[in-house]
């Protein structure tokens, strides 16, 4: 303590006038208009570079996080390439040509394209993901999107040319079809906009065997994400009193606050099932 007087009564001359050049600045500052924009200026420039250096050194320190996650992925990429293909029905055929140059190019089900992740956001109503990979890179509308460990992430809604904007679980109008890993029922997947992670089941059956850490994956009952995905986890289950339902709600297994890399999903079926849909419903108009 006695350091500290010593010190403030050698300095004291310097210290006051630099208290006092200080609330000049300020006064200065604060009543010309002028002088304000230009300070703000300069802050903006010096916080905007203090923020670019710390994200730098976050992401360094994501680096092997964000390798070990790709590496996982890869590996049960690998893993599935039996999922990823589909034989045809060959039982009205007498034989199928085996010499093609690929035997397995014309059976491909599903592709798998990266993309990073440009803006995400999880706080509002409708959340939208950006990623830098679109039509020129193959990329089309209705693409289902997963997380780099197999989490659904969204589906594909709009696609310019280096872009695809994905509407994410996390969205209102999101109704992904999920089912229980456990019992198989079937339901759809709501998000009530208030808390991040956290989506409900509708439509499971109170006669369903669910409880909380029961698995919900996806069904396949669409052309965007195939089936047997991971959607998430159980946090609650209970019987809903106003219908013969389950009020469940799941913890996403994608994690929206750190979305980096995802997986693109192009079903090489798609397009066959989408043109047949549309026949039948100009017949039924």
């Amino acid at each position: 303590m006695r350091n500290i007087f010593l010190f403030i009564r050698r300095y004291f001359h310097l210290l006051l006038f630099l208290s006092l050049q200080g609330f000049s600045i300020y006064l200065i500052i604060h009543y010309s208009r002028y002088h304000n924009s230009i300070f703000s200026g300069i802050t903006n420039e010096v916080t905007g570079k203090v923020n670019q250096q710390f994200n730098r050194v976050e992401y360094y320190f994501q680096l092997k996080k964000t390798n070990d996650s790709l590496v996982k992925a890869n590996a049960k990429l690998y893993n599935k390439l039996k999922a990823d293909f589909e034989l045809p029905d060959s039982t009205m055929h007498v034989f199928i040509d085996s010499l093609k140059t690929d035997s397995l190019e014309g059976y491909r089900k599903y592709t798998y394209y990266p993309a990073k992740v440009v803006y995400n956001s999880v706080a509002a109503q409708n959340n939208f993901i950006v990623l830098s990979r679109g039509s020129a890179q193959n990329i089309r509308t209705g693409m289902g999107v997963i997380d780099p460990n197999t989490g659904v992430v969204g589906v594909v809604t709009d696609v310019s040319t280096d872009y695809a904007v994905v509407m994410s679980l996390l969205h209102k109008d999101s109704h992904i079809s999920g089912k229980l890993l456990k019992g198989g029922e079937t339901g759809t997947l709501n998000w009530d906009g208030k808390t991040p992670n956290i989506i409900s089941l509708k439509d499971i059956p109170k006669g369903a065997k669910v409880a909380k850490g029961d698995t919900v994956i996806s069904s396949g009952f669409s052309t965007s994400i195939p089936k047997g995905m991971m959607i998430g986890i159980v946090e609650e289950a209970v019987p809903d009193k106003g219908s013969s339902n389950f009020l469940i709600k799941f913890r996403s297994a994608a994690n929206f606050y750190n979305l980096e890399y995802v997986y693109i999903i192009d079903n090489k079926q798609a397009e066959g099932i989408k043109t047949i849909l549309d026949n039948v419903k100009k017949k039924t108009q």
